[in-house]
This record gives structure tokens, sequence and C-alpha cells, in this order.
């Protein structure tokens, strides 16, 4: 009997989705189911214990979502090989995906064969993404050469980059905390994090040095 090449741990709220997705698995001669998660916990748990080549994770799973799993993971274990699997296709979503240590982001409508390319091609250290995703990830990276954070703002981590960038568009707390899948306090907490490090006394101070330094973009209508 030949030796698998990829275990995959699946991590997906909908029994449905992962059926199909092991069904998908099993069918490939070169991979094994290393084990399911329905939430975020178990797919944190899991991806530590049994140390899959592959983890496939949803972005919206109960008591803790992908973008927050795969960071959990990443710093329990940076050699994890981590592909995006969802519905999601929204600039937010994808590069907080990024940043938070995934390798990969395919959308579930992919076609089988692309499944199994894209599980391969990340249980073997290489990113790939969905071609449209491709195509974000391109336009972020050549605008991000002409945006770069200004030396003042090098403290912040990039979570907090990422919540006084949409700061600095006019989003609201709320408006922020469904962008990257996090709850209202959290935001409040990078927030206070944020406004101590750049030393200002609210948001609407901390909007003002974003967009003094060319951050932000247009602002929310």
């Amino acid at each position: 009997m030949m030796e698998s090449n990829y275990r995959v741990l699946i991590a997906d709220d909908h029994q449905l989705f992962r059926d199909g997705l092991r069904a998908l698995i099993l069918s490939a001669p070169d991979m094994e189911v290393a084990g399911e998660a329905s939430t975020g916990k178990q797919a944190v748990k899991l991806g530590i214990d049994n140390k899959p080549d592959v983890i496939l994770m949803d972005i919206q799973m109960p008591d803790l979502d992908g973008i927050e799993a795969t960071r959990a993971l990443i710093q329990a274990d940076p050699n994890l090989n981590i592909l995006m699997v969802t519905m999601f296709e929204d600039d937010q979503s994808v590069f907080a995906a990024m940043r938070a240590g995934a390798k990969g982001y395919i959308l579930k409508g992919a076609k089988h064969d692309e499944m199994l390319r894209a599980i391969r091609a990340v249980g073997s250290g290489e990113a790939i993404f969905s071609p449209g995703i491709a195509s974000k990830m391109m336009s972020f990276f050549t605008s991000s050469r002409a945006e770069a954070f200004p030396e003042e703002f090098s403290d912040l981590t990039d979570r907090e980059r990422e919540i006084l960038t949409l700061i600095a568009r006019g989003k609201s707390n709320t408006e922020i905390a469904d962008s990257l899948f996090i709850s209202v306090k959290t935001v409040r907490n990078h927030l206070s994090n944020i406004f101590n490090k750049l030393q200002v006394a609210d948001r609407t101070q901390a909007a003002i040095k974003a967009r003094d330094a060319g951050w932000g973009g247009p602002l929310a209508e």
C-alpha cells in the first residue's frame, strides 16, 4: 500500500462540505484525512496535536474564526501549512488570512482538480491562490510599495495597522469588526493600543495622523 504524501486536516463548521472534502481527499492516492474540526478551537488543537501536512481552514467558524485560528496555529508551529478554503474573496479577508500566516487561499467553488492541486502545492511549501485572488494580491503588493507605513507607525502590529487604515477610511468599530472577523471588544482593545503608541487622544486624531501620512485611501461614503 502506497504511503500518503499529504495528511490533510479539514476545518469547517458545515458537515456537508466536510463530507465532500473528505471524499475528494480519499479519492487521491497520495492523500489521507488527518482529522476533522467543526470549530476554530478544535482546528487549533488538532493542528498542533496531529501536525498534518496541510490544514484546510474555513474563515467563519464557531468560537474562533479561521483567521484567528490560523494565527494561533502559526504562532505554535510556523511550519504548519494552512490553505484557506472559503466563500469570501473580499480584500480584507484575503489579506487578513495572508498576514495570519496562511500559504494559500482558494474559493469553495473551485473545481476538484484545482482543489487537489492547491493541497499538493501548499503541502509542498508553495503559496497558491485562486486566479481572482492572485490578481488581488498582485494589485495589493504593487500599491503597497508606494504606501509603506511611516517610521512613526513602526511600533504597530500588523493587526493594528489594518485597524488604523480602516479608521482612516472612516469605518466604525462595528464595520471594522465585521471586516476583520473579530469582536467589537477586540477592536476597542486594539484602538487603545494604537492611541497609546501614536500618542493621540482618540480615533479622530489617529485618523488624521494616518491620513496626513497618506494612508487610508478614500473615505467611506
